[in-house]
């Protein structure tokens, strides 16, 4: 065997290499947005999650999950879901403007929720507008985002603005510019991108520290139990009455 790695050695090489730079590099931006979420639940407030296309993945990880917090309800619009049919359509309305505002007028967001806002490169218009909407309405914003890519595009959102520039805190995905990660000999475009799978960890020990500090305030964390064990079903059911009002996937 050669002692040189394949495609998919370095791929995982490159994902433990960024998951070490979040925990070495971004741990105290994960803190920051944990103390933001514990907050806003300690105050029976609502964690709303956008994210348009594939950064939509993150916002059904976080959603309704074994082990997740209740109190966060995903938005999901028509025409920037992964199902949506010709998948080419979301690149466009992605980028509409004024989407993000009848977006947001349909969402049961108020003053002291806060909102996470999912966009790789934040350059696109409806996540940029989700994040000006939100803040309008007193609505503390966390970004998402890889620093390196955003920083080497310009907006597409009429306000010129990039997401990491209106968001209240910024989560950085780190990466690289296109997201793909791995070079191939003989083929232009690299492969596999990084921002899912740095995203969902991030995102979950963003969870598991908010609940955390809820139960260093005394207060009981509001987690669903998997559906699949036997008291799940109870439990996540007096969960979902408490929420139901606020809860946009119900």
């Amino acid at each position: 065997m050669s002692d040189r790695q394949n495609a998919a050695a370095r791929y995982l090489d490159g994902i433990v290499a960024e998951l070490r730079a979040v925990l070495e590099q971004r741990s105290d931006q994960i803190e920051a947005a944990s103390r933001l979420a514990a907050d806003a639940i300690a105050q029976d407030r609502m964690i709303y999650v956008f994210g348009a296309t594939h950064a939509g993945i993150l916002a059904q990880e976080l959603f309704y999950r074994a082990g997740g917090l209740a109190p966060i309800s995903p938005i999901f619009p028509p025409g920037l879901t992964t199902d949506v049919r010709p998948v080419t359509l979301t690149s466009q309305m992605e980028r509409l403007a004024g989407y993000a505002e009848l977006i947001i007028n349909e969402v049961p967001i108020q003053a002291g929720d806060l909102l996470l806002v999912i966009s790789v490169s934040g350059r696109n218009t409806v996540a940029v507008e989700m994040a000006e909407q939100a803040k309008r309405r007193g609505v503390q914003v966390i970004a998402l985002t890889s620093l390196a890519y955003s920083r080497s595009v310009t907006s597409r959102a009429p306000s010129g603005q990039r997401l990491f520039e209106v968001a209240d805190l910024v989560l950085d995905l780190g990466g690289r510019p296109g997201d793909a990660a791995v070079k191939l000999e003989g083929l232009a475009q690299a492969v596999s991108p990084t921002s899912t799978v740095i995203g969902a960890a991030m995102l979950n020990g963003w969870v598991a520290r908010t609940a955390e500090i809820l139960l260093e305030r005394g207060i009981e964390p509001p987690i669903f139990l998997s559906a699949n064990l036997d008291a799940g079903d109870q439990h996540n059911q007096k969960l979902l009455q408490r929420y139901r009002d606020r809860l946009t996937y119900l």
